[in-house]
């Protein structure tokens, strides 16, 4: 199909400084957890978003020299020649495909705490560092100062060499060019201190030596933070933010723009919407005429026209869309907007990144297997074994309808049943909890995409026992059957059950989303320890309920700490009026009261309550294929020759693990795998 009209404006050609970007859709600088010890990952995940029409590419944060290292997490780095030739090979990848490369110079100052390389940690006037660690940071003196601004030179020159086109001077997120602007780090007394004009002095000094070393043939970038949204306390727009962007607008040759810290400027969906930093960030074009990009989890064509139109924005930046779908400016472009993978801002990406591990998407599962598998997230590998054979998909959850998606893509017909008449299992009901209406985009994409595929037969309200299974006549079955939250109490902090949890008045999550009426005192027992207890304790809250939350977990929802939700979790909890007990799991229920222990003492808090909510684990509901796998006569007289099971029936997960387990299914379904093989390439240092 032709391109809407309406979107040609984001394709319009944008000058910076000695290069031109082809379109308005701008890769920022985001983590992919591979840096500089995985260069074939990185770069062909990057090669895929100037393949999928981004008219620039950026790298992630990229070190401009070994006193700023953030081991174990993995980062870029530009530090010798070797790097060079690492950095070539993403910048190769990214210009292959027509766009613009550019590279994130980083010096962390402290956040740089340099576990692995064991050099000083440097901030501007010496302070702890921005984490807890036992190690403190060393006030940078004049000689410092030029060592930062050489060791940016140098690492420019790098880059350059290298073949990147646009080089950034780096004062977002709270790093070391930020610390000096921030007075709650910067308290000298030198040129560098005091008014806002002595705070931006390196800044300024840092865009000039680069530009003065690479500026010819390279355009210089500043991604620099507006507002720390901590009131007086930090950097705020309308003060030092505004104040940094009038001394310097016409420096740079673009300005990124954002909000700090990264829990802030890579808000999820359960607190911020689409844009949301517009209104931080929307002045910074009245005082330059330099060209804009900033972000705020674009995924509609009509909002990224609107922040043109408006004079918000000269390009669209996108780190989390660009994930969710690498592939987006050229989907625009051909008409197909209803193809985009939105991104449902869950932050499972920003997760790997805050674990060390390689990035992943939940609507993506292709991210992070690009090399290392050889999955392109808009090309299914052809069908191969059983080619004439349909198969026959029971369960249309998150697992069941990207399994059935990608094998119908590859060519095989596909039987889709579900027991009920709505596809989508879990992402039928848990998008409907507070704030997360965003993720019932997982379920609506997959059903857009199975609409237009021919070779996809649905069958609904079709609950399929084992007897028939077995009249079926399906040589290939999947099973996507799900899971369910247990009654019994058992999680991660109680491995039997707890007495008493047989009553009518302990509920399950599955409860409350079916619609169970609650009203009183409840008590909200979280071991689950994500997102699922607090969001009910919400809903709990909102409908009247005295609401008291009480988890094993030091905080609320612990592990929403590696989403960058952790905080914000636990300040709304509190503003609505919800009890609060950590570190207590629950040892029995009766009836009218749950009998806590506390973790350290082990002495027993009694809390009464009208209704107990236990959150704390789900079984799989594999009772049919373990039936049919262990009768293997009956299988082979029906002529099942493929048996498998996949998704919260093989094993509960998150949603990110239910797709990816679909996804993997298809693509391996009648390939010829071996177990004893390795299934994918590792980058490795080989010793001679």
């Amino acid at each position: 199909m032709p391109r809407n009209p309406r979107y040609d404006i984001l394709f319009e050609p944008v000058r910076i400084g000695p290069v031109t970007a082809r379109n308005r859709f701008y890769q920022v600088p985001h983590c992919t957890g591979m840096g500089y010890d995985l260069p074939h990952s990185v770069s062909r995940l990057r090669e895929l978003k100037s393949e999928g029409g981004w008219g620039v590419v950026n790298t992630e944060y990229c070190s401009m020299h070994w006193s700023s290292e953030d081991a174990p997490y993995r980062l870029c780095a530009l530090w010798d020649e070797n790097d060079v030739k690492t950095q070539s090979l993403t910048v190769e990848k990214i210009k292959r495909h027509g766009a613009l490369a550019g590279v994130e110079l980083w010096h962390g100052g402290n956040h740089s705490p340099n576990r692995w390389s064991r050099e000083t940690p440097l901030s501007p006037s010496g302070s702890t560092q921005h984490a807890v660690f036992p190690m403190q940071t060393r006030a940078m003196d004049k000689e410092d100062i030029r060592n930062l601004r050489k060791w940016q030179v140098q690492a420019a020159k790098r880059a350059k060499r290298a073949g990147f086109d646009i080089v950034y001077v780096y004062a977002g997120h709270g790093y070391l060019p930020f610390q000096f602007i921030t007075k709650r780090w910067n308290q000298r007394t030198d040129e560098y201190g005091g008014p806002i004009e002595n705070r931006a002095r390196l800044l300024r000094e840092m865009i000039e030596d680069t530009k003065d070393a690479i500026g010819d043939t390279c355009a210089v970038a500043v991604r620099l933070a507006v507002d720390e949204l901590m009131g007086p306390d930090g950097v705020q727009a309308a003060e030092e933010g505004e104040a940094v962007i009038r001394l310097l607008a016409e420096l740079p040759d673009l300005w990124d723009v954002n909000v700090s810290y990264v829990d802030n400027d890579s808000l999820s969906s359960r607190f911020g919407p689409e844009a949301h930093q517009e209104k931080f960030t929307g002045f910074v074009k009245k005082l330059t005429t330099k060209p804009v990009v900033g972000v705020g989890r674009f995924t509609s064509p009509d909002t990224m026209v609107d922040q043109v139109k408006r004079g918000i924005l000269d390009f669209i930046g996108a780190a989390r869309p660009s994930i969710a779908d690498p592939f987006i400016p050229l989907k625009i472009d051909e008409g197909r907007e209803e193809d985009i993978r939105e991104c449902i801002g869950c932050n499972i990406c920003r997760a790997q990144n805050n674990t060390g591990v390689p990035i992943r998407c939940t609507q993506n599962p292709t991210m992070g297997e690009e090399y290392r598998r050889g999955w392109h997230p808009e090309i299914m590998n052809p069908k191969n074994g059983h080619a004439e054979d349909p198969v026959l998909i029971v369960g249309a959850g998150p697992a069941g309808l990207e399994c059935a998606m990608s094998l119908a893509r590859r060519g095989y017909d596909v039987a889709l049943a579900d027991a009920s008449r709505e596809l989508g299992g879990r992402l039928n009901v848990e998008p409907k909890l507070p704030t997360l209406s965003n993720w019932v985009r997982v379920r609506d994409y997959r059903l857009g995409q199975i609409a237009k595929l021919p070779n996809i037969e649905i069958f609904r309200e079709s609950r399929m026992d084992k007897a028939a299974l077995l009249e079926a006549g399906y040589k290939h079955i999947i099973l996507a059957t799900g899971a369910i939250w247990r009654r019994d109490g058992v999680g991660h902090n109680k491995w039997v059950a707890v007495p008493g949890m047989g009553g009518s008045n302990v509920l399950t999550p599955d409860d409350i989303m079916a619609g169970k009426q609650v009203t009183g005192d409840v008590i909200v027992y979280d071991d689950d320890q994500y997102y699922m207890a607090a969001v009910i304790a919400e809903k709990l809250r909102l409908a009247g309920c005295n609401v008291t939350y009480v988890t094993p977990g030091l905080d609320v929802a612990s592990w929403s700490l590696y989403t960058d939700e952790q905080f914000k979790v636990q300040v709304k909890l509190l503003k609505l009026g919800v009890n609060l007990v950590l570190t207590h799991r629950l040892t029995a229920w009766q009836g009218d009261h749950a009998i806590f222990a506390c973790n350290y003492s082990g002495a027993e808090k009694r809390i009464e309550a009208a209704t107990l909510v236990s959150v704390t684990s789900r079984q799989s509901n594999d009772a049919l294929f373990l039936d049919l796998k262990a009768d293997e006569a009956a299988r082979a007289a029906a002529g099942i020759q493929t048996l498998k099971n996949i998704g919260d029936a093989d094993v509960p997960g998150a949603i990110v693990h239910a797709v990816y387990a679909g996804h993997k299914a298809a693509r391996e379904f009648g390939e010829a795998i071996d177990p004893d093989q390795f299934p994918f390439k590792r980058e490795l240092v080989f010793v001679k």
